[in-house]
């Protein structure tokens, strides 16, 4: 099994252990980018977008690294509606 494929199960699971950098490959694999911050502040809020404009606007990671299962949840629950998943 892939390294992609071992933290898409992972991701599946709804784990309480997933850090940014893994939602970012994550995202990646599914066809999303991050979208730069314009203004002069950009809060802590972090948008991705795919060719499709489907756009998902996350809490930035704070205080740490690890991505709340709230999020995952919600970013699952969001793949699933645009049957990218």
């Amino acid at each position: 099994m892939s390294r992609i494929e071992k933290l898409l199960v992972k991701f599946m699971g709804n784990p309480k252990d997933l850090t940014w950098e893994e939602l970012m490959k994550i995202l990646a694999h599914y066809g999303f980018h991050e979208i730069t911050k314009k203004g002069k502040t950009g809060g802590s809020r972090v948008r991705f977008v795919n060719d499709r404009n489907n756009m998902i606007n996350l809490p930035g990671p704070h205080p740490g690294n690890i991505v709340k299962q709230y999020v995952t949840k919600q970013i699952k629950e969001k793949l699933k509606l645009w049957q990218i998943i």
